[in-house]
């Protein structure tokens, strides 16, 4: 897919489109500038801070999302919950509470820190790279979904043993398995020891 200035704008308050900005940060995770979003993804990437969303319901299922086919980053692929960049100055939690909401419409019931994580994937079909220092947050959704459709395309709640079999057979971000695998302690003190994460 084509990637077009608009893509990487949001619309402002008064309506007019403005670049969204990401905070630039070092190996450390401090915050050493800002850089335009797409910017940031073009080889070979700049490091940059983004989070990571996993809930799971009282069954201790994991929602999914697949991305919305509009998006200009890997459309159409499973990932986790929700994942993205805080704006400059803003705090992770917030940034990953803000989103959840805006993508899939629900606030978590719960939410906690799940630590962090520093990886580098290219996306070989966008060309795009992902280099990220991300925040890992865990929590509960207990409330229904309300998906925007722009962002997200349809969700899933899945069992260890489904996401295992739909990973096998779909096509998932090229981040995702690394920012699960991050969080997997965190999730294991969340869920029951018998929903097997």
């Amino acid at each position: 897919m084509p990637i077009t200035p608009a893509s990487a704008t949001h619309r402002s308050s008064n309506g007019t489109a403005e670049a969204i900005l990401l905070e630039l940060v070092d190996e450390n995770g401090t915050t050493i500038g800002t850089a335009e979003k797409l910017a940031a993804h073009q080889p070979p990437g700049r490091l940059h801070r983004a989070f990571s969303v996993f809930l799971f319901d009282e069954q201790g299922r994991l929602l999914l999302q697949q991305r919305a086919l509009g998006k200009y980053h890997s459309p159409g692929v499973w990932s986790n919950t929700c994942c993205g960049h805080p704006y400059p100055g803003e705090a992770p939690f917030a940034a990953a509470a803000r989103r959840t909401f805006e993508e899939l419409g629900v606030s978590p019931s719960l939410m906690a820190q799940a630590g962090t994580v520093r990886y580098h994937h290219p996306d070989p079909d966008s060309g795009l790279v992902e280099q990220e220092y991300n925040h890992l947050f865990v929590g509960l959704v207990q409330s229904p979904l309300d998906p925007d459709p722009e962002e997200v395309g349809a969700t899933a709640f899945v069992t260890a043993g489904e996401l295992a079999e739909r990973h096998a057979k779909d096509t998932f971000s090229s981040w995702f398995m690394t920012v699960l695998d991050a969080a997997r302690p965190a999730i294991r003190e969340l869920t029951q020891p018998s929903a097997g994460w």
